[in-house]
């Protein structure tokens, strides 16, 4: 990335800090003046001549330097070794090193400098963030994110093409790049390509790009122009130019220029700030136009570069005084490259946030209390090399940012797509008779999704049934067929970050087998309902409420222990408590009838009691005289079985009065 034009490049420390000498007097000055290519090719030329360890150790150092600001991290790591091996005096060149060894993916030898960097500089939090760094990058490139990135091959070129924004109805773009045909023609010296320009394509109608074409030369000169945005109108084209001369200085300042016709108008410049020493770019306007955010190096800032943000009344207004975006935005280190989507969000590129490599894409998240945090968008928008400039489409998850990564790039800075594809979530459901636990063939399923959908499907001869769900859907799968009691699932796909297939059982009860209500307690002796009862007694209510059209019989059982009368008593006061309970829910008194059946009607042991406890086997009647047969332990654990609340369905023809 050509840093003198994109991050508006001041030098992180000041001259009189490093040993010149006569040799480098010209290389020092291009490195002062931002003019890296010039400067490499200069201290190059005089390393050989060094005579001492501290003179080599300072040529290697800016070298290096001048090659991680032209971003060329092979080279820079290079040079920047030896500047530590010669043992520089100064700590940045252990802090760049390991800067750079990250960006190369060498985490564990990254992570060693930046320890010893801390040791130098324990104030700097430079260091612990790089050390966190190399331990997360692993773990964010083991568990990416959803996004799918594509480099855009056909726009990009060998040279440069960065900071993309849309032109209305997102089949038109405008970016800047540095390849062969931009207006000055020249190479720049701060990066070694040409002064970057601004370019447009269009998208047909099959969803190509067409060959990019430069903006009229109202727009482009022979400085650098770049960071476009365009409002969502398409109306204002704002940019940044970077003027490269004895008066400005290297300057960057903001220009807006707005559509006449089938071109755009000669550009005005913004008057951001009020010292004009200071550069301002990257512009970034809200849908709105209320908000204008750029980056500045001016004082009260909270590092080198930060992002401000200037507003007004009206489209038409004038703007008001710059206000920096703080510290959940700012830090001491760079961001840059705000953008904003169509619902306002802010996303910004930083180096010094928790991230990968040089510069990542953060999202700034408002909370509803409005508590701030900075998001990192992680891997793969996000790479260990400098990504920024992020833009969405307008109600999708998908645009484009830019990436120095080498990995499957074009040129230097490159332009990539990205896509959030949608979540795939399924059912594969199985219904069985709860009873026997066999599938039940060709049941009836019924989908309602709170999104409004709704169908009806049959299981085939296995009782299963497979369809999709959408995302953010609540849904309820409800069941039915004749000679069962309807069953019902609820579930969501809420709340969900990846792909997800559910497995839902649903069990029906058939309505000729008495169905027993588990957890029904009393006290002994006693026919009042426990609270705990009263949990599964709410399920039998959902029951009845699914199955409108059913009346049944609630009857209560007792093991044979005590007198026919008191048992007979207690079971019908115990059935009568649990019909009560149901009517103060809204059960329909006609639709319920107690009965008590005291120790007449002892259990016979189904196939799931069989399966539970070894000694009993299907079909076995839990009677007075086959119990007395057992150990003790097991004529307790019958004897609660036959103490049972069951519930059993006597019509299915009701109808409401």
């Amino acid at each position: 990335m050509k840093r003198i034009f994109l991050l508006m490049i001041i030098l992180s420390y000041s001259l009189s800090m490093i040993s010149q000498t006569k040799r480098t007097e010209k290389a020092d000055a291009f490195f002062a003046g931002g003019e890296y290519l010039k400067a490499t090719h200069y201290y190059e030329k005089v390393y050989p001549k060094a005579k001492s360890r501290p003179e080599k150790a300072y040529i290697s150092y800016q070298i290096g330097l001048s090659y991680k600001k032209m971003n060329k991290m092979r080279d820079a790591q290079i040079w920047l070794r030896r500047a530590v091996t010669y043992k520089h005096q100064n700590p940045l060149s252990i802090l760049y090193l390991a800067d750079v060894l990250k960006i190369a993916g060498e985490f564990e030898e990254a992570s060693d400098f930046y320890a010893n960097y801390k040791e130098l500089v324990p104030n700097d939090l430079r260091a612990n963030i790089g050390i966190e760094s190399c331990k997360a990058i692993p773990d964010w490139k083991s568990k990416p994110t959803r996004y799918e990135v594509s480099n855009e091959a056909f726009i990009n070129s060998k040279q440069s093409d960065f900071s993309v924004s849309f032109r209305k109805d997102f089949d038109e773009i405008i970016f800047s790049s540095t390849r062969e045909g931009t207006a000055g023609g020249e190479l720049n010296n701060a990066s070694g390509e040409y002064f970057s320009d601004l370019f447009t394509a269009k998208k047909d109608k099959k969803g190509k790009w067409s060959e990019a074409v430069p903006l009229s030369e109202n727009i482009n000169t022979n400085f650098d122009e770049g960071s476009p945005w365009v409002n969502a109108k398409g109306t204002s084209l704002y940019f940044t130019r970077c003027f490269i001369d004895e008066n400005s200085k290297g300057a960057c300042r903001i220009f807006e220029s707005t559509r006449v016709g089938n071109s755009w108008s000669l550009p005005k410049g913004l008057k951001l700030v009020s010292d004009t020493a200071f550069s301002v770019g990257h512009p970034a306007i809200s849908p709105d136009e209320l908000c204008l955010y750029f980056v500045s190096d001016m004082p009260a800032g909270l590092g080198g570069k930060d992002i401000w943000v200037v507003k007004r009344n009206s489209p038409n207004a004038n703007w008001g005084k710059p206000e920096n975006m703080g510290a959940n935005v700012n830090t001491p280190g760079d961001e840059m490259f705000p953008t904003v989507n169509e619902n306002g969000v802010l996303y910004f590129s930083s180096d010094y946030h928790l991230g990968m490599g040089g510069l990542d894409i953060f999202k700034l998240n408002v909370e509803p209390n409005g508590k701030q945090e900075a998001i990192n968008l992680k891997f793969p928008i996000n790479s260990e090399a400098d990504d920024f400039g992020i833009i969405f489409e307008e109600g999708k998850e998908e645009g484009y940012f830019t990436s120095t990564r080498t990995e499957g790039a074009k040129g230097s800075d490159d332009i990539w797509s990205f896509v959030l594809p949608p979540l795939s979530f399924a059912v594969d459901l199985i219904v069985l008779n709860a009873e026997t636990e066999k599938p039940i063939s060709e049941t009836s399923v019924k989908l309602l999704g709170s999104d409004g959908t709704s169908f009806n499907k049959i299981t085939d001869n296995e009782g299963r049934l497979n369809f999709k769900l959408k995302e953010e859907t609540d849904y309820v799968i409800a069941t039915s067929k004749e000679r069962f009691l309807n069953g019902k699932e609820n579930l969501s796909t809420k709340g969900y970050e990846t792909d997800n297939i559910f497995a839902v059982e649903i069990r029906m009860p058939p309505i000729e087998i008495p169905i027993e209500l588990p957890n029904i307690l009393y006290d002994f002796d006693d026919w009042h309902l426990r609270p705990e009862s009263m949990v599964a007694l709410d399920e039998l209510v959902q029951t009845l409420n699914d199955n409108p059209h059913i009346t049944i019989e609630l009857s209560a059982h007792t093991d044979y222990v005590g007198s026919l009368v008191k048992n007979d008593t207690l079971s019908q006061r115990r059935s009568q408590s649990v019909v009560n309970y149901l009517i103060t829910k809204g059960i329909a008194a006609d639709r319920l009838v107690a009965k008590g059946y005291g120790e007449s009607s002892p259990k016979t042991v189904n196939a799931k009691l069989a399966k539970e406890y070894s000694f009993l086997k299907e079909g076995n009647m839990l009677s007075e005289e086959f119990i007395k047969k057992l150990s003790a332990q097991q004529q307790e654990i019958t004897n609660q079985i036959n103490r049972r609340t069951e519930f059993r369905v006597l019509s299915t023809d009701y109808k409401q009065k």
